[in-house]
Order: C-alpha cells, then structure tokens, then sequence
C-alpha cells in the first residue's frame, strides 16, 4: 500500500505540475462557460421565447435566463466531467512516450498498483477540475436566474462524481493502448469535438433523426446530460408551470432540451439512468483491470 501511495501521490503531482496539461483542463471549462453564454446563450434563449411567443405567453426576464443558464450549466458539466478525464490520463500515456513506464515496470511495484494509481489519480485530478468548473457554473447561474435548490446542488455533485468516474473509466481503455504523442493528440480532438454532439450536449438530440435519436440511447453520456438537464433546469420549470404556463407547453420546452431519454417509446426515469450509468462504470472499470491482467501474463 507504501508503493501505491507513493505512485498515487507522483501521478497526482506530475498532472498539476505540467502547467500545458493542467491549465487546458482547467481553462477549456471557463472558456467554453464564456462561450456557451455569449453565442449559445442567445439561441437557447431565443428557443424559448419563439415557443412562449407563438402562444402568446409572456414570462419575465430572470426565469428565461434562469432555464438558459440551466441548459448552459448542464451542457457545459456533461461535457467536461468526461473531457477533463480524458485529459488528466493522458499521464498515463505521457509516462509510455518518455520511457517512465518501463522505468516503473522494472521496479518491485506491481503491475496492479500502477493501473490503480493511474486510475485514481485521473479520478482525482478530474475531480478537482470538475468541481471548480461546477462552482463556476452555480456562480453563473446564481447571477442570471437562480431556481436550483439545495438538493439539486447535492444531485449535481452525485451527477458530477459519477461522470467523471465514466470519463475516467472510458479513458483508462482507449489510452491503455495508445503509445505516442501522436495518438494522444488524436485521440484528445475528437473527444472533445465529437462527444458534446453524441451526448446531446451542443444540439438536442430532439433536432436530429429517430435513428440517430435511438442509437444514442444506448451511449451512457445521453444520460448523463439528461440528468444534469433535469437538476439544473427542474426549478426553472417548476417556476413557470407555478407562473400559469400550461403544461403541455412545457412539456414541449423539456422535450426540446432533451429534459427526458425516451428509450424506444418509454420514458426512462431517473433511478433507471443512475442505475444504468453505475453499471457502465462498473463494467468499464472491470475491462480495464482484465486489460491489466492480460498484459502481465504476457509479460510473465
């Protein structure tokens, strides 16, 4: 346990230490809140307001920015809790490319610390990351239009540490065979240009067609955007339907924003994605340790 704290403490200081890598974990969130809110912000609002105008609904000024900020927070959140992770394991590829990795290899350490140490560094890190980010959105959210409750924040910190372990999990997989900076370059563009779209996170997957809408709905990161969606928005809803819109119409807003998966016709509920995301991370977690096993037999 002495050798997989010391690899866990050096794991964790090496990815703070690197400035590159630490601060594009750390600035990509900021950056991509003070986007979201000044390009998306304007078309989410506008969203909004053509639906309320068509029927003649009028709303005031804080709600509206209340669900946009939501929509930006949850979209925002669904996207870094997993791009941060794949950033902050990049050590572990980092450590093959400059022959760390076999420096380690020859030592007395396990093989399985290692692995673990990776893992709960990325986990860590990825950690630290998220929840600044996550400050910075409540920040956000608390200046334009604040209807969260407390126990929303609380679902959203659960949300948080449960996509990060995914991120971290999905990661561990795909990096435990790149070997080159080349790869790690490659890989990092496109999950970070493609995974917003994928999670329904950039555009709703309610724009785009059945097909596509009922293949995402196998992919983890659907549901977490949904679930983010749902405690980063529910106040803003619960406000208007409280304000007299009917709720058809709101049910029409949720449905725009992807508020629900609908899994083949149904509606999938919440204990049911929490459900669904656990397992993911279980079994992924499960691939990377066989992985490690796999690769010390053949070593032996």
């Amino acid at each position: 346990m002495t050798a997989l704290f010391y690899l866990l403490k050096r794991d964790i200081k090496l990815f703070f230490r690197d400035k590159g890598m630490f601060f594009t974990a750390l600035i990509t969130p900021l950056i991509l809140l003070a986007l979201y809110s000044t390009f998306l912000g304007n078309v989410y609002r506008d969203a909004f307001e053509s639906v309320l105008t068509a029927y003649g609904i009028t709303v005031e000024d804080k709600l509206l920015d209340g669900l946009v900020g939501g929509q930006l927070f949850s979209s925002l959140l669904s996207v870094s809790c997993v791009t941060v992770s794949f950033c902050a394991n990049m050590l572990m590829v980092q450590d093959k490319v400059t022959g760390a990795a076999k420096d380690i290899s020859i030592t007395p350490v396990k093989s399985s610390h290692t692995a673990l140490a990776y893992y709960l560094a990325t986990t860590a890190s990825a950690l630290i990351i998220s929840l600044v980010a996550t400050v910075a959105c409540i920040i956000y959210l608390s200046v334009v239009g604040w209807y969260m409750t407390w126990g929303d924040v609380l679902f959203i910190l659960l949300d948080v540490f449960i996509m990060v372990g995914f991120g971290t999990a999905l990661s561990s997989i795909i990096n435990f065979f790149l070997s080159t900076q080349g790869q790690i370059s490659a890989v990092g563009s496109i999950v970070s240009s493609c995974y917003g779209f994928i999670c329904g996170a950039y555009m709703p997957l309610s724009q785009l067609s059945e097909g596509f809408r009922k293949a995402v709905s196998f992919l983890p990161g659907t549901y977490g955007t949904s679930l983010f969606r749902k405690h980063a928005m529910s106040g803003a809803f619960t406000e208007l339907e409280e304000s007299g819109v009917p709720l058809e119409i709101i049910d029409g807003l949720k449905e725009s924003v992807d508020y629900d998966v609908i899994f083949f016709g149904d509606k999938v509920s919440v204990p049911t994605m929490y459900t669904y995301l656990v397992i993911t991370v279980i079994v992924l977690v499960a691939v990377y340790v066989l992985l490690n096993v796999l690769k010390r037999k053949e070593r032996k």
